[in-house]
């Protein structure tokens, strides 16, 4: 069973696959490459003078298994509440986490199917997305969400930034203390 499994390979499910795996969470993220941020092109980066959204996602993808997180490339189909914690029913095969980030963008058609709460969206073309707090939990115990779906801005630097915050949420929650994860320059 993983501890954190991440559904969306964009910038927020990157970053939190990325988070996540650096705190030594057994972790896998499913790219279904859908990603928006595939047909982007980005100069308003923080830290990055330009960049095409193909580059970042597959950079992303990178830094998140250089610390261990496993990449599935499929499309997830369904979840289900279990007694240890979610059933993940993807193309490639059937899977289980203790919590599951969904960071799947412009699409609530699996999280509706699982029974999370929506509503309506505030960003322009983002007609619904799922009811979050602030930490990012959902009405269902152990799925959380992130980025677009969450209800925050399509900018990539803010649903990557979104994706680290909800990650360092489940983190700290699976720790039983507030996580911080900042690394010092090498010298």
């Amino acid at each position: 069973m993983y501890e954190i499994a991440i559904i969306g390979a964009g910038p927020a499910g990157g970053s939190a696959a990325l988070f996540a795996a650096k705190a030594g969470k057994k972790t896998v993220f499913f790219d279904s490459d859908q990603s928006v941020t595939k047909r982007a092109w980005l100069e308003n980066h923080y830290g990055v003078a330009e960049i095409s959204g193909p580059d970042m996602v597959e950079i992303g993808k990178k830094q998140a298994q250089k610390f261990g997180a496993e990449l599935v490339s499929s499309k997830v189909t369904g979840l289900q509440r279990t007694d240890g914690g979610i059933r993940i029913e993807a193309e490639s095969g059937t899977y289980e986490a203790k919590h599951v980030i969904l960071a799947t963008g412009f699409f609530t058609d699996l999280a509706e199917g699982a029974g999370l709460k929506t509503k309506p969206g505030t960003e322009p073309r983002v007609k619904t997305i799922l009811d979050v707090d602030a930490a990012g939990k959902t009405n269902v115990e152990g799925v959380w969400a992130a980025g677009t779906c969450a209800g925050v801005s399509v900018h990539t630097i803010i649903t990557a930034g979104d994706g680290a915050k909800v990650a360092i949420n489940v983190i700290s929650e699976l720790n039983g203390e507030r996580y911080v994860d900042h690394d010092v320059l090498k010298s």
